[in-house]
Formats: C-alpha cells, structure tokens, sequence
C-alpha cells in the first residue's frame, strides 16, 4: 500500500502525522517504510534519525548544442515550450536551469547538432530507522525543478511493504508527482482560517485525480468546530483529530516522536490507520 500524507500549507503537522504513523505501523509490526518527497527541504530524517547507507546521484539530460553543425534554424526553440532555449541572432543559447530533459530538442533538430549529457540536480539516500525503512531526497540548492528527483526517491518503494510518502505542502507540480500513484491521500490541517483554505484547495487537487482521501485535524480545540463544519461542507472524513497539546509541541522542538513522548496519541494513529484501511479496502 502507498499512503501520501500531503497538506494545502507548510506548518500544519504533515512530517508529525507521516514519521509518527510510519513509527506505529512498525509497532504493529507491519514492514514499512518512510519516503520524504519534499526534497527541497527533508525534515523526517530529524526526527526518525536514520543509519543511511546508500547514496545514488540523480541527474537529468540537457543539450549541448554543436555550433559546427547548428545554423540557428529555431526548430529546437519554436519546440520548447519551457523556454529553456533561445535564439540569439546566429547562437541557440541554453538555460539549464528551465530544462526538463524531455531531449525533443534533440528530435526535431534538422542537422543533428544537438546531443544530451547528464546535469546533477540532487541526490537519493536511504537507510533504516531502526526496522522503518527510510528514503528521501535532497535538491541542490538553486535548483528548480524538483519533480525528477522525487520520482526518484518513489522508485524506491517497496510492492510488499506499507509505504508512508511525506509530500511536500501546497498543490503545485512536485505535490502531483508525489501523489499520483497513491493508493490513499491523507490531508492535514490545522482549524485556522489559513489552513482551511488551502485545505480546500488541496481537496479540489485530489478530487481531480480521484484517489481515495480523508483529513486529520492537527492541534484541534474543543471549542473551535471550524474544520468540522469546513469538512462536513466538503462531504470529506475527518480520520482523526489530535488536541492541541503543549507536549507534542515540545516533543516537536527536541526532534522527538510523539508517540514516544506522548503515548495517549497511539489511539490516534490506531484512528487513522483503521480509517485508511477501511476506506481503501471499500
């Protein structure tokens, strides 16, 4: 199985939920493991502490343009639509950065003046977190586009395992790359007017992909039923809500599990796991 936990905002508790489920599931005693798509910046490493072993270089083909051949016909320019390629009076220029290695350049060029050499953008890590399996990904810095390097790190899923894919926040290119695969998407969100609003822009995201999804509710108050109200007019589950508490708050800022820390959260999880079961066996 393949869960997503992904969220509409940065900050609502989305590696919290996802290196915590993973952590209970393995107390289950089922085979798991964590992979971090928000490769731009990881932070499940923080708080699972792996051994990593593994390191493979992640790189995408760009052109490089022979001038003895090239006669500045545009094919290849008129053809990128990333704009990765200008021509400048007799010169084809490149910029790296705009390229998303698709090499049609090299296809529709009439004289064969173009060929692909490999560009770093990142690099792929894994490891173990004492039984958790653990990937994740690092952008170079500059870089932008993170796309390539986490389908990367999803190459690294397992078929007979329960994979816990922490996406990276919002509803843009590298959130659908990390997604789309997915046997089931958990959102989180926090009961503020911010996070409901970008709840409800990543809810239209997954209801157009239509893949199985319910809500958890971080740092919920008794006396706020914002996002029950918000979920109930959206016709989506709420899987489970955790209290705001000033120990997860804690635990967070030591880089500690919160089910560790602060075990009356274990029914929580148990919550969310038979929710996603249920939901994705339906």
């Amino acid at each position: 199985m393949k869960i997503a936990v992904a969220s509409g905002k940065g900050g609502t508790g989305k590696t919290t939920i996802s290196t915590n489920l993973a952590l209970y599931l393995c107390e289950e005693s089922n085979k798991v493991v964590y992979l971090d798509c928000d490769v731009e910046e990881p932070n499940g490493h923080l708080f699972l502490r792996p051994v990593l072993g593994e390191k493979i270089t992640t790189s995408i083909p760009v052109p490089v343009i022979d001038s003895s051949k090239c006669n500045a016909c545009g094919e290849c320019v008129r053809f990128c639509e990333y704009k990765a390629l200008v021509r400048l009076g007799k010169d084809v220029m490149l910029f790296p950065e705009l390229c998303h290695g698709c090499g049609g350049c090299t296809l529709v060029c009439p004289n064969n003046a173009i060929q692909e050499q490999p560009r770093e953008i990142g690099f792929v890590e894994s490891g173990t977190s004492e039984k958790i399996g653990f990937v994740h990904g690092r952008l170079n810095i500059g870089e932008a586009m993170s796309p390539p390097l986490i389908r990367a790190v999803l190459r690294q899923t397992r078929s007979n395992d329960i994979n816990i894919i922490d996406a990276p926040p919002g509803t843009s290119c590298p959130v659908i790359a990390s997604i789309r695969d997915v046997d089931f998407i958990v959102l989180v969100t926090e009961p503020t007017p911010f996070g409901l609003n970008d709840l409800g822009l990543a809810l239209d995201m997954v209801k157009v992909l239509g893949i199985p999804h319910g809500v958890v509710v971080n740092r919920a108050e008794d006396d706020n039923r914002d996002a029950e109200d918000f979920c109930e007019k959206q016709n989506v589950a709420i899987l489970t809500k955790i209290q705001d508490d000033r120990r997860i708050a804690e635990c967070y800022s030591k880089g500690e599990m919160i089910l560790k820390g602060v075990p009356d959260v274990k029914k929580n999880f148990g919550e969310l796991w038979n929710a996603i079961r249920k939901r994705v066996h339906a």
